[in-house]
């Protein structure tokens, strides 16, 4: 059986996401093979996807390491999400489906309960699924695909507080929707481009132990495997 690369470019790119190789950190074709149970081809793959996302950085007569981007470059990783959001947001408010529409009700629905109640990491796993969809009601795939990787990259870099009144924070997200619906491009833009603006102030850049990575064993998901 024949791991996909991209199965084990995601497992690689999730592990450096949380943290367990940490920037910097030296990674071979060998260790990771051994880690994800895979044989070295997908890997090598996997990591020349990685390196042109910008996750990993190969270094003359040293391999692949995992990268170490700045703070200014953590930074202007919030400004072009904060561009491109609303982007994607005007866009969705033109090109979006019933099907996106309901899920993005959905989730602003579940989102609006899960506040009221204080259920904070629910939270930020239904903000993260809302930002996803809204993206993909764009009916852009370049602009998703860039969304995405900003999303994993500022994942990365920052860690993200939960805001002092998620109740407003969904109902913001729940106005978007709206526009959206009403096929509003530039309200739909405005209003994420302010959303987005308000929720620069929740980052906080991770410090990373240098040198520290964990070897406990991941295998990869083989659902998608072909023989």
């Amino acid at each position: 059986m024949r791991i996909p690369a991209h199965s084990v470019c995601t497992a690689i790119r999730d592990d450096i996401v949380t943290g367990v190789f940490e920037r910097g950190s030296r990674l071979t074709e060998e260790q990771l093979a051994r880690r994800y149970g895979v044989s070295r081809v997908p890997v090598r793959e996997a990591l020349r996807t990685l390196e042109s996302e910008g996750f990993v950085l190969t270094r003359r007569h040293a391999g692949a390491h995992v990268a170490e981007p700045t703070e200014q470059e953590a930074a202007d990783l919030l400004d072009m999400r904060a561009l491109l959001e609303p982007l994607g947001a005007a866009r969705a408010a033109q090109r979006r489906t019933d099907a996106h529409l309901k899920v993005l009700r959905g989730l602003v629905r579940l989102g609006q309960e899960r506040a009221r109640r204080g259920q904070g990491e629910d939270l930020r796993s239904l903000g993260g699924w809302f930002h996803e969809t809204l993206a993909q009601a764009s009916g852009s795939p370049p602009l998703t695909a860039l969304l995405t990787q900003l999303r994993h990259k500022i994942a990365w870099m920052y860690a993200v507080e939960q805001p002092e009144r998620p109740v407003e924070a969904w109902a913001e997200h729940g106005a978007i929707v709206d526009a959206v619906a009403r096929g509003d491009a530039e309200r739909a833009r405005a209003l994420t481009a302010l959303h987005a603006e308000r929720s620069m102030s929740l980052h906080r850049l991770k410090r990373p132990d240098r040198g520290r990575v964990r070897v406990s064993q991941h295998v990869v998901n083989t659902t998608s495997a072909r023989n």
